[in-house]
């Protein structure tokens, strides 16, 4: 199995490649570059898949962060996926952008709250308790102001870690609620978080039609935008050996 993971849905945009044996190759383009995710996807893909020494026809699946998180981010990822899925024939599946937050600290002994930075003084987040081989949601995807989600925390009564880009920037009101922040390697959703998540779940045979692919949004939107063209990746005939 070689599954393409594309994850766009913040600041931060990241492409990684992966079978059973691991992450392959990975690229990530860092948040302060702003939304340049377009502009990234084709290229990095190419990378992962020289640096594999593959192809696109030796890809077996395709994953994508749902969000929530940028509108355009969430777009350009899951339109990018979407086509290159349907194209192949390949099963795809798409996890949100709060559940790959969690999932890099679920050894934390404690409950962890992902939060993705909405804008406007307002906060996605989700909380989830660590479990044998990973993370159990148990809170539904929210979007408010900082301050509901700071009463929230009070009222738990608890140790919270908040990770993601989000409690990075409303430290000062998450950690007067008694939470810890995390920062650095927890700040954003990774593709590489993407494709151990996905690995397991392609293995179970819940990869679906590239049409089942929804973005979390939670709210509106900014603004209204036609839909980003889908970028895809063409490579010469016979182009690369594969590593299913």
């Amino acid at each position: 199995m070689l599954v393409l993971a594309l994850e766009t849905s913040t600041a931060q945009s990241g492409v990684a490649l992966a079978n059973d044996a691991g992450v392959l190759a990975a690229a990530t383009l860092g948040a302060q570059r702003g939304r340049a995710h377009a502009e990234f996807l084709a290229p990095a893909i190419a990378f992962c898949l020289a640096r594999a020494g593959a192809g696109i026809p030796d890809l077996t699946a395709v994953a994508v962060g749902l969000g929530p998180g940028l509108y355009t981010g969430m777009r350009v990822g899951i339109a990018t996926a979407a086509t290159l899925a349907a194209a192949r024939g390949l099963p795809a599946v798409g996890i949100a952008s709060l559940d790959l937050l969690a999932f890099p600290v679920r050894h934390a002994r404690r409950m962890v709250c992902a939060t993705v930075d909405a804008r406007r003084g307002e906060l996605f987040w989700a909380f989830y308790r660590p479990s044998p081989g990973g993370v159990q949601q148990v809170t539904e995807h929210r979007v408010g102001p900082v301050g509901k989600l700071a009463g929230e925390l009070s009222a738990l009564g608890e140790d919270v870690l908040c990770v993601g880009d989000g409690a990075v920037a409303h430290r000062a009101a998450l950690e007067s609620a008694g939470a810890d922040v995390g920062a650095g390697a927890t700040d954003h959703p990774t593709a590489q978080a993407l494709a151990e998540l996905a690995l397991p779940r392609l293995r179970r045979g819940e990869g679906g039609p590239p049409g089942s692919l929804r973005p979390v949004y939670l709210r509106r939107p900014d603004a209204r935008i036609n839909p980003p063209a889908p970028i895809l990746v063409t490579v010469p005939p016979g182009g690369g050996e594969g590593n299913r």
